[in-house]
């Protein structure tokens, strides 16, 4: 699962893939009706893999909580009601317990929830370990790529 292709775009709903870059930006496609977009360079974006929340101890990347989801859910859509902050924090509080409650609020959660239904529904969540560039790529000579698979 490469969340850096993936972003949040600061004042439009869902998430979107990159699918190719522009002069003037990136081209994306909305993860929710798949609409393409330029997203110019004074948009205020997140790829997915540079978003962590909030813990006593630190922060927790996406990533991990994204997979925590999957393993609550059983891989299932998660069915709870985003309208009841209370029942956000307490379900959120099963998969992170200690997440920092202070800042981390019930809209955050209520976003990541969306963020993993929509991902689920688009079948780009994939947990299965992932191999590593120099156990995939390596070459005889010895010599490698000089570019890095990570954001």
């Amino acid at each position: 699962m490469d969340l850096s292709k993936i972003l949040s775009i600061s004042g439009k709903p869902g998430l979107f893939e990159i699918i190719s870059q522009s002069r003037g930006g990136v081209v994306v496609a909305s993860l929710n009706d798949g609409k393409k977009m330029t997203v110019g360079q004074t948009q205020r974006v997140s790829t997915l893999s540079d978003i962590s929340v909030y813990t006593e101890d630190g922060d927790e990347p996406l990533k991990d909580i994204l997979k925590s989801f999957h393993e609550f859910s059983g891989g299932e859509p998660i069915e709870i009601a985003m309208n009841d902050s209370q029942e956000l924090r307490n379900f959120f509080t099963g998969i992170l317990p200690d997440h920092d409650e202070e800042r981390v609020y019930a809209s955050d959660i209520k976003k990541m929830v969306k963020w993993y239904n929509l991902l689920l529904k688009n079948e780009m969540l994939d947990f299965s370990e992932e191999e590593t560039p120099e156990d995939s790529d390596s070459e005889p000579d010895g010599e490698s790529d000089s570019q890095s698979e990570k954001a």
